[in-house]
């Protein structure tokens, strides 16, 4: 067993080694074979499935009321909504083609749109599923049985589990794929919570069961079942709440006995050519213990004022990641703020999920905003964080308010200037950071926190992620685009602020402009060959 010295020794050393630098990228591979890239869809071969309803679109849920839940009336638990849920979340959003080259896209982003992320649902008493642990097969919207329960539950429960294929992601990313699975669960946990708030329903992190126990309830630590196939790495357990009022104290789940087990995994790559064994080291160095949800206190902010009519379903769906953007554009001021707003934890949706202390800080490379002089910007999530924020970066950062900022946003101005060709450089030199509105790195209170709880270099990546989420739907609900950016150098964008050492250490980037479409690229329905 590990001690919380070797695993943090192990994190430390991770994240020190995939950074990518100026002068050298992080391990990855020399080439890439695109016809042999791993499938992204995995089944159990053999297990009973489900034929989920299509439904999403009969859900007239407009996107502005998901920031204010309680006017949402709740569905019944029954499978339908149980569809739409996973519909609207990890299902599939379209098919992409272009000449002979044919693709999917999902409604939760992911790294090189590979899908690391996998989703599990658990049902107890649930009305129209057995009881059992199924997994959820997007490219055909069904869900295979896993296993059935041998104990009936009396009470009606509903859970969501999700768990990450490592490969999927280091076949293209090499080493820093990790780090990339862990910000793809957080936008599935995002996806997830926007979805249940569509459906009137609360999500809620189960953090009561930990690692083993969790990939035992699902099955992902059979040997027999994953023979020759890529293993699953459990990540975390949600479950679905339809009526507060009846929600168990307790913050664990018994995973009952299974009955029997069906399915066989199937192999996704059949000749890979690398292999990292650093990822399956920190994997199991920050394997998530049973653990109690953190105190702290919430900031109180004025309600959001969220009033896009648009159906929230339809603009799941729409969603997509930016590849080029106008720089001829400028984003409103009244846009900009809207976005900014959004990133603040209040008792809503998506931050509602858990209850976690926000430990993730953008900083913003503001380049055509309204009213705003282009320069560098940060945001810090809470007020306890500033001064720690202020006392680590350069001392000559003038922390400016800008005028016309709302009076509760933390929103300063640490440096004016043009940062394009800056903001390009630090992101691996890519035109997106610089053609965008404004382009953020995510900055996290890292050392401190993995030091005395290694598992936590997930869930910090994690938040990220579900800032990425956020920032994805709020962009489209305002007529714009984003982009999450995982290529960036890491020490020079901690240089740039006068960082040292690492106590803040940058997890994710994301940008945000106005959309090039290329045209050239045909939109296909996503389950056409479904009535």
């Amino acid at each position: 067993m590990n001690t919380v010295s070797d695993a943090l020794a192990r994190v430390l050393d991770y994240h020190e080694r995939t950074k990518h630098h100026l002068n050298r990228y992080a391990a990855g591979p020399e080439t890439l074979d695109w016809d042999s890239q791993p499938d992204p869809f995995r089944r159990f071969e053999g297990a009973p499935t489900i034929r989920l309803p299509l439904a999403a679109g009969r859900l007239a849920t407009p996107f502005g009321a998901l920031a204010a839940p309680e006017t949402v009336p709740p569905q019944p638990l029954s499978l339908e909504p149980i569809a739409i849920l996973l519909e609207l979340s990890l299902g599939l959003s379209a098919w992409k083609q272009y000449g002979p080259d044919r693709w999917a896209l999902r409604c939760n982003p992911s790294s090189g749109n590979l899908h690391p992320t996998e989703g599990y649902v658990i049902c107890r008493a649930v009305p129209d599923s057995p009881d059992g642990v199924y997994h959820y097969v997007s490219r055909d919207h069904i869900l295979e049985q896993r296993c059935r329960f041998a104990e009936p539950g009396e009470t009606p429960r509903l859970f969501i589990a999700l768990s990450s294929i490592h490969w999927r992601e280091a076949w293209k990313y090499g080493e820093r794929a990790f780090r990339y699975c862990q910000l793809d669960t957080g936008h599935a946990i995002g996806a997830l919570r926007y979805a249940a708030a569509a459906l009137g329903w609360r999500l809620r992190w189960v953090s009561g069961i930990g690692f083993a126990e969790l990939a035992a309830g699902l099955g992902l630590d059979r040997d027999e079942d994953f023979s020759g196939a890529e293993r699953e790495d459990a990540e975390l357990l949600l479950e679905v709440i339809v009526d507060p009022a009846s929600m168990e104290s307790g913050a664990t789940v018994p995973l009952p006995p299974a009955a029997e087990w069906h399915g066989r995994a199937n192999v996704l790559d059949p000749h890979p050519i690398y292999r990292w064994p650093v990822i399956d080291e920190v994997a199991e160095a920050t394997q998530p213990p049973a653990t109690t949800p953190e105190p702290g206190v919430i900031e109180t902010y004025p309600p959001r004022q969220a009033d896009c009519p648009e159906p929230a379903a339809a603009l799941i769906r729409q969603r997509r990641s930016a590849q080029h953007f106008d720089r001829r554009e400028v984003l409103s001021t009244a846009g900009f703020y809207h976005l900014l707003d959004a990133l603040l934890l209040r008792r809503a949706p998506p931050w509602d999920v858990w209850e976690l202390i926000p430990r993730i800080h953008p900083v913003l490379f503001v380049h055509r905003v309204e009213g705003l002089e282009p320069g560098l910007y940060a945001l810090p999530r809470r007020s306890a964080i500033e001064s720690e924020l202020r006392a680590a970066f350069r001392s000559d950062f003038t922390w400016i308010k800008p005028t016309g900022c709302p009076d509760h946003l933390p929103f300063y101005r640490l440096a004016e200037g043009d940062c394009g060709r800056l903001s390009r450089v630090i992101h691996c030199h890519q035109a997106i950071a610089a053609d965008c509105a404004f382009a953020l790195g995510m900055l996290a209170e890292f050392e401190p926190i993995v030091e005395k709880a290694p598992w936590r270099y997930r869930q910090l990546f994690w938040e990220a992620g579900l800032l990425g989420q956020v920032l994805y739907l709020e962009a489209e609900a305002i007529g714009v685009r984003g982009t999450g950016i995982g290529c960036y150098f890491d020490d020079v964008f901690h240089e740039l602020l006068g960082l040292s050492g690492r106590t803040f250490q940058s997890l994710y980037h994301f940008t945000v402009g106005f959309p090039l479409i290329d045209t050239r690229i045909l939109t296909l329905p996503p389950y056409a060959d479904r009535p």
